[in-house]
C-alpha cells in the first residue's frame, strides 16, 4: 500500500501532467542552486520546473496511459510543465543548456506524443505562434492583391481603349 506522502506525490505529478500542453525530461546534474533559480526565471510563467522522483513520476504517467518517458526517467531528472507556448519554452531549455553544457535535455511529451531531445531542438527553432500567423496572414494578403490586380485589368483596358478610341475620333472629326 503506497504510503500518503507519496499518493499526494503521484496526484501532483498527474495534474501537472493533465494540466501542461508539453513536458520536457531534463537532467540537471552538476547545476547549482542559483542556476536552477536562473532556469526557472528563463522558463517565465509559462513552465513549471520541478526536479522530481523517476518512479514516482513513471507511476503518474503510467496511470494516464502515456509510455512517452519509457526509458528516460533514470538519474537526477527535472521536467518541465509546459502550460503556454511549448516552442517557447523549449527555446528557454535550449539556450540554458548551451550556456549551462551541466543541463541535459532528454526527451518529452508534447500533445500525447513522445519526442526525443533532437525533436524538441527542433521545436525550440520554431518561431513563435504570433510570427507564424502574421506570415500567414502576410502571404494570404499577398495573393489577394495579385488576385484584385487580375480581376481589375481587364476593366482598366478597356477604360484606357475607349480613352483612345474616343482621343482618335475627337482627333478625325477636328480634321
Amino acid at each position: 500500500m503506497a504510503r500518503p506522502d507519496k499518493a499526494a506525490a503521484i496526484a501532483e505529478i498527474k495534474e501537472l501532467l493533465e494540466n501542461s500542453s508539453a513536458a520536457v525530461l531534463t537532467e540537471y546534474r552538476g547545476l547549482t542552486v542559483a542556476q536552477m533559480k536562473d532556469l526557472r526565471r528563463a522558463l517565465g510563467e509559462n513552465a513549471t520546473y520541478a526536479v522530481v522522483k523517476n518512479t514516482l513520476t513513471n507511476l503518474a504517467a503510467k496511470e494516464l496511459g502515456i509510455d512517452a518517458f519509457d526509458g528516460q526517467l533514470n538519474g537526477p531528472t527535472a521536467v518541465a510543465f509546459v502550460s503556454g507556448e511549448p516552442s517557447e519554452a523549449a527555446k528557454a531549455l535550449r539556450d540554458f543548456a548551451k550556456a549551462n553544457d551541466k543541463l541535459v535535455i532528454k526527451g518529452g511529451l508534447l500533445e500525447g506524443k513522445a519526442l526525443d531531445a533532437a525533436e524538441i531542438a527542433k521545436l525550440a527553432d520554431l518561431e513563435s505562434r504570433e510570427v507564424l500567423l502574421a506570415k500567414a496572414a502576410g502571404a494570404m494578403k499577398g495573393g489577394m492583391a495579385k488576385a484584385a490586380a487580375v480581376f481589375q485589368a481587364p476593366l482598366v483596358k478597356f477604360v484606357r481603349t475607349a480613352d483612345a478610341l474616343r482621343e482618335k475620333n475627337a482627333g478625325a472629326e477636328a480634321a
